[in-house]
Order: structure tokens, then sequence, then C-alpha cells
């Protein structure tokens, strides 16, 4: 019976240890899984953390995007509102001119007839030029394809023009009645105190006599003071003193 006993306890503690062996294999195992899972979750955490900071990178993109687009918008607003202020002036601006167009037009009309009676009253010199420049006013005045501005150039050329004859001395070659027969004669026009003829054989001259509105006989004695004008208006003398009549208006 003694030596039962000793093999029941070593049997006791074989299968005791046998338990224990299979608890700790269960716990490592268990362990093992844990650890696995464990893994799983933090590789799920650090792609969420991932995500989450990618998606704040984007976001304060997006941000950075929409304060740009804010200053962006801010400034077109204010572009689009000077836009709108020039177009209310421009529009203001082209009803003043529709306004002054047709204020103008009759300005115009007036302003041709006058330069009309003006050379018809003038020494006559170049007086087919002059009215026949006058004519062409009138037919542009009729024109459709010429606008106001065009028209009101010409207009103050023409008078411009017509200033310009009171300061330059001219030589030109035309047709006058002499004596009752219409002859070929030189012209010396002297701004516009003094119209005076010579004809072309040089042996008879006459000035514009504002007075009596026709030409009147200069003496033999002029004829060379004339010849001399005459040269140098027509530049193949240098400028010089003459001496010649003078019979314009006072």
């Amino acid at each position: 019976m003694k030596g039962v006993k000793p093999l029941i306890l070593a049997g006791i503690v074989a299968a005791s240890a046998a338990v224990h062996a299979n608890d700790l294999e269960k716990v490592i195992d268990k362990s093992s899984e844990i650890n696995k899972s464990a893994a799983q979750s933090q590789t799920k955490i650090d792609k969420i953390a991932d995500s989450m900071q990618g998606r704040l990178q984007q976001f304060k993109t997006l941000n950075k995007e929409i304060d740009g687009l804010t200053v962006y918008n801010a400034q077109l607003t204010k572009q689009l509102n000077n836009q709108i202020e020039e177009m209310e002036s421009l529009n203001l601006s082209m009803d003043q001119v529709s306004i002054i167009e047709r204020q103008i037009t009759p300005l115009m009309l007036r302003m041709i007839e006058g330069l009309g009676q003006f050379v018809a009253l003038d020494v006559p010199f170049l007086q087919e030029e002059r009215t026949k420049r006058i004519s062409s006013l009138n037919a542009m005045m009729d024109r459709a394809d010429i606008n106001s501005s065009e028209k009101f150039r010409r207009v103050l050329e023409a008078y411009q023009v017509e200033v310009d004859y009171g300061r330059t001395i001219e030589a030109y070659t035309s047709l006058l009645t002499v004596d009752g027969k219409e002859r070929e004669v030189d012209f010396l026009r002297i701004g516009r105190l003094e119209l005076i003829y010579l004809t072309r054989d040089g042996k008879q001259a006459g000035s514009w006599d504002e007075e009596t509105k026709s030409f009147v006989t200069l003496p033999d004695s002029t004829i060379s003071q004339i010849n001399k004008g005459l040269r140098i208006a027509r530049k193949q003398l240098a400028p010089d003193m003459l001496t010649l009549p003078v019979h314009a208006a006072e």
C-alpha cells in the first residue's frame, strides 16, 4: 500500500501539469489572436489617421482657395461696378451727343450761309474756287454718309482757308473783262488789302476799288512794282518792299 500512494500522487501531478499545459497553450493562442487583432486594429487606425490628415490638408487648401476667391470676387465686383458707372456715363454722353448733334447742324448751316455772304461781299479774288467751296459744303450737309464731326471739321477748314487769305500774298492767272473785252490777266493778291491785275502783255494794270466795287486803271508807273510783286508771290524773288496804290475800304 505504501508503494501505491506515490504513484497516485505522481499521476495527479502529471494530470495537473497536463491541464496547466493545455490552459497555457490556450492562453498563448488567445494572446496571439489578441495581438493579431490589435495589429489589424492599429493598421485600421493608421489608415484612418492618414485619411484624416489628408482631409485636413485638403480642407486647409480649400480654405486658402476660398479666401483667394473671396478677394478675387471682391475685386471683380469693384470692376463690374466701375464698368456699370462707365456705361451709364457713356449712355449719358451719347444722349448729350445727340442733343449737340441736333443743335450743331443748324449752326453749321448758318456758318456756311454766312461764309457765302462774306465771299460775295469780299474782294473778288479766286471767285470760282471760293464759290465752288461753298457749294461743296452745302452739298455735304445733305449727305448721310458723312458724320457731323467730319462736317463740322470741313466747315472750320473752309473758315481757316478764308482767314489765311488775309495774311498771304498770291499770284494767279484768270480771265477779266477789261475795256469791254475778256482778257487773260495775272492777278496779284496782297492779303485782303489789295487785288491788282496786269494784262499778259504787261501794258495795262488796275486794282480793285472797294468803294466803287470795280477795277480801276492804274498808272503805267506802277507796272514795274506790280511785276516785282508777282515775282515775289511766285517765289521767284526774295520778299522785298513794294510801292503800290491802295484802294482797300476804310
